[in-house]
This record gives C-alpha cells, sequence and structure tokens, in this order.
C-alpha cells in the first residue's frame, strides 16, 4: 500500500530518479524498469495473460487502494470523530468481491494471470497483506487459494524484503512527526469510493474543517 498521506499539495509519489529522468506513479515506474531492463519481466508475454494482468493492475490501483487508504485515517491522522457508520461493512463488502475474484482467477494456476509472478501479484500483495490491520482479512475457509498464494508469495524473498521495508516505514511513521496528520490527501478515485457509499455528509465535513489537500493540477514536466 502506498504512504497514506502527501505533505504538499501536488505531492502523488512514489517516483524515482534514474539516469537524470523523474518517473512518477508506481504502474510508469515498473513499466519504465521493464523497458530498461527487459527480464524477468512482469508483464506477461501472452496476450490474454497480459490484459488480465493489467487489469488486475489497475484494480489494485483504484479500487482496493481507495478502500484501505479510506480506512486507514483512523490509525494514524489526528481525528477527533469515529469512522462513519457503516464504512467498514462497505470495505468489507467489496474486499469479499475481490477475494472471490482472486481465489477464481487462481483455480489452475500458481499466480493470479498464470504459472509465474506477474505485475498482477506484485500490484495485490501489499494491498492484501494489510486488510486483516484494518478489519477488512479474508475468510481463509471460504478463499483458501487466495491464502496459499499470499503464503507462497510471502516466502518469495522479493516480497518478505518489501512486508520489512513497509515494517520500517510504518515504524518510522508513527514515532515520526514529518508527515502531515491533520489534513488528509485526497485523489478522485478515494473520493469516488466514499460517495458512492453514501458517505457524502461525512465528506463535505471534511471539507467544511479544512481536512482537505487536493493534489495539484499534473501536467507533465520538458521532455529529458
Amino acid at each position: 500500500m502506498k504512504p497514506p498521506c502527501g505533505s504538499q499539495r501536488a505531492r502523488r509519489g512514489p517516483a524515482i530518479v534514474h539516469d537524470g529522468l523523474v518517473v512518477v506513479g508506481s504502474a510508469d515506474i515498473v513499466a519504465y524498469l521493464e523497458r530498461i531492463s527487459p527480464a524477468p519481466a512482469l508483464h506477461p508475454a501472452d496476450t490474454a495473460a497480459w490484459v488480465h494482468a493489467r487489469a488486475w493492475e489497475r484494480c489494485a490501483d483504484t479500487a482496493i487502494d481507495p478502500i484501505l487508504i479510506n480506512l486507514s485515517y483512523w490509525t494514524w491522522a489526528e481525528r477527533d470523530d469515529r469512522m462513519p457508520e457503516g464504512m467498514l461493512a462497505a470495505a468489507q463488502r467489496d474486499l469479499d468481491a475481490v477475494y472471490a475474484a482472486i481465489e477464481r482467477d487462481l483455480e489452475g494456476r500458481a499466480f493470479v494471470s498464470g504459472d509465474a509472478i506477474s505485475i498482477a501479484d506484485v500490484a495485490l500483495f501489499p494491498h492484501l497483506t494489510a486488510t486483516k490491520a484494518f478489519g477488512v482479512g479474508y475468510d481463509v475457509a471460504r478463499f483458501p487459494r487466495v491464502h496459499a498464494w499470499l503464503k507462497r508469495l510471502r516466502a518469495h524473498p522479493v516480497f518478505a524484503r518489501d512486508l520489512e521495508r513497509v515494517k520500517g516505514f510504518l515504524a518510522e511513521f508513527v514515532s515520526g512527526d514529518a508527515h502531515e496528520r491533520k489534513k488528509i490527501f485526497w485523489r478522485g478515485d478515494r473520493i469516488e469510493w466514499v460517495l458512492a457509499n453514501g458517505f457524502h455528509r461525512w465528506f463535505e465535513h471534511e471539507i467544511a474543517s479544512d481536512r482537505v489537500l487536493w493534489p495539484g493540477f499534473g501536467v507533465p514536466g520538458p521532455r529529458a
């Protein structure tokens, strides 16, 4: 999962700088790294598998991430309210649909889009390892393939190192004071989920209370 806040108006991490090029956004970073170092590829060579993996990457970034980020506000932000009634239930309902779809796609496969790790697994892993902490985990009996798949990924050294980095970031985030905690950085898909589930009054109150940070207007910089 991406860090839960942005301290500046136009901040939209993550980003990398390589050979003088600034690449912003998880999907673009992965595509760039694969372009300069094609093997091992995270985007499947098979066309149908490529489309499937990209769809799951998009789902992780624009559907799952907003749910978990929205739930996280009551764990790190400085707030004097409680989570709106029904928000946790709405999140569990939507994530159960995600678990069911992954369970379906894992039938006969070791990984979500095939027999090799792809961008689908990479995109889904950090989100789904965080769901239990927010009270919206999966039922192991109902989704045994999901459970076995996550265990396989946790045993992989790259994913294991990623979990350790996340733990380090969270420890620093909780104990430090370098991050904005009073105002929340919002983007379109996070707002959309809130409004689609009927929490518009709560969001209007967030705006009126000056607890909202908006992203800047994003236009590309000059070509390097």
